[in-house]
């Protein structure tokens, strides 16, 4: 990354934690320089850059001063700690560098953008994304890579067509996606359940499934599963791999969270794939914002001409403005910094919420039961007893102003269902989380004695 887009992204910050009122002067450019050990022509750029963005003003020879935004997100609106929603923070959402980028879309791509696209995608951003991908150990080739209006949709996709296997049953963690189970279950398409824990899977029930069962396809979040929070070993996804080319069973990787990933060699199953039997997703929604609605899809060979002709029946294109604009969004190197402030931001909180669930497990006297993640992630879970009510709970924490939400619809209708409680902290203040935090583990114990 550029050493100014890392510095906008530390005077963000400073901005931002720092007690600063509408209108109070930064410090000065020399001061800056020594306090970030670089040049002054940096901080200048970076300053500069922050002015386009309204975050600062400059003082002709007097200097630079914060401008409070009057939307900034109020993190807890009348107190309410709010530990249910899982999207993302709408207080890192790049509203100006997208609206640049959508902006100079409109100029550069002008009467391409308002007519239909292919089917595949913009070719500019499949190539610009292709290279982003090898970063990912996905090294693929363009002629693989769709373009998507969002995971969902590829899920859709690859759960309605046939498959050169000729199977058709589609196998999936639970808990798992709560939205691709609606899709499921709502359109009566044969699916079955494999649970999945915060240490993984059960591999002697998985190759069972694989060798009795007729699975199409299975679909797993490797990284930062999303309730649990874990993640696969290097050595389950190489077994994921091997098993899939010995049953002939595609794998469907939902890699959502890849650009939280903080260790270099935490490689996508797809990096182990001989056989092309890896189906690898790649989502924009939760790094940027969901409104764009942008998702990469990395097809075998023998899966192209039925995904080609299924995505061309399902919305003929992705749209086009949101695809141009990404992809000057992602070659600008605007999208690099972005990442690496909102990395910052959810590690920050990932880390309060880790830290306050291990402490509060330790107090429950084991009522709650957590087990702490190599990398903490933005979500995550605990294992209750089984005699605490999670409705009663949910209540009476509600009437607390504490948001939590029920894992049901994370289930299939017949699977057993553990008794978790999941938790999401992408909007909720670092300063408010181990709050939180002890204040549920003090209703959890009055729900059970009551």
């Amino acid at each position: 990354m550029y050493v100014y887009l890392k510095l906008m992204n530390e005077l963000e910050q400073l901005i931002s934690v720092q007690p600063y009122k509408d209108g109070q002067k930064l410090p000065s450019i020399r001061t800056l320089a020594a306090q970030f050990g670089c040049s002054k022509s940096s901080i200048i750029k970076a300053l500069d850059e922050l002015e386009k963005r309204h975050l600062i003003y400059a003082m002709p020879k007097s200097g630079y001063y914060v401008v409070k935004r009057a939307d900034a997100v109020d993190f807890a609106p009348n107190g309410i700690l709010d530990f249910a929603a899982s999207a993302p923070d709408p207080a890192l959402f790049p509203y100006l560098d997208f609206q640049h980028c959508i902006n100079k879309a409109i100029d550069t791509y002008q009467k391409d953008l308002f007519i239909y696209g292919t089917v595949k995608g913009m070719d500019s951003l499949i190539d610009i994304v292709c290279k982003q991908l090898a970063g990912y150990q996905v090294f693929a080739s363009e002629r693989n890579l769709f373009v998507v209006s969002g995971i969902q949709q590829a899920l859709s996709l690859l759960a309605a067509m046939p498959f050169p296997n000729g199977k058709e049953k589609i196998l999936i963690e639970q808990p798992g996606y709560h939205l691709f189970i609606e899709y499921l279950e709502t359109r009566g398409i044969p699916v079955i359940g494999i649970k999945r824990t915060s240490t993984g899977i059960d591999f002697d029930r998985l190759e069972q499934l694989f060798r009795t069962e007729d699975i199409k396809f299975y679909y797993s979040m490797p990284r930062f599963h999303n309730p649990l929070g874990s993640s696969f070993t290097k050595k389950d996804k190489q077994q994921l791999a091997k098993l899939a080319d010995k049953y002939d069973v595609y794998i469907v990787e939902d890699d959502y969270l890849a650009d939280f990933e903080q260790d270099s060699k935490a490689d996508p199953i797809f990096a182990y794939d001989g056989s092309s039997h890896v189906i690898y997703l790649k989502s924009y929604s939760k790094i940027i914002f969901p409104g764009l609605r942008i998702g990469i899809a990395v097809i075998p060979d023998l899966l192209t001409p039925s995904f080609r002709l299924y995505k061309k029946q399902s919305d003929i294109d992705s749209s086009m403005l949101s695809q141009a604009a990404l992809e000057i969004y992602l070659r600008s190197g605007m999208f690099d910094r972005h990442r690496s402030k909102i990395r910052s931001r959810y590690s920050a909180r990932a880390a309060c919420l880790d830290n306050a669930l291990a402490n509060e497990a330790l107090r429950s006297r084991g009522l709650m039961v957590y087990q702490r993640p190599k990398q903490p992630i933005i979500h995550t879970h605990v294992t209750l007893d089984r005699t605490v009510s999670m409705p009663r709970l949910i209540q009476r924490l509600k009437e607390e102003a504490i948001l939590i939400e029920s894992i049901e619809r994370d289930y299939l209708t017949a699977f057993p269902k553990e008794n978790l409680l999941k938790l999401n902290a992408t909007n909720v203040d670092e300063t408010e989380i181990e709050r939180g935090i002890e204040r549920i583990g003090i209703i959890l114990a009055q729900s059970v004695r009551i």
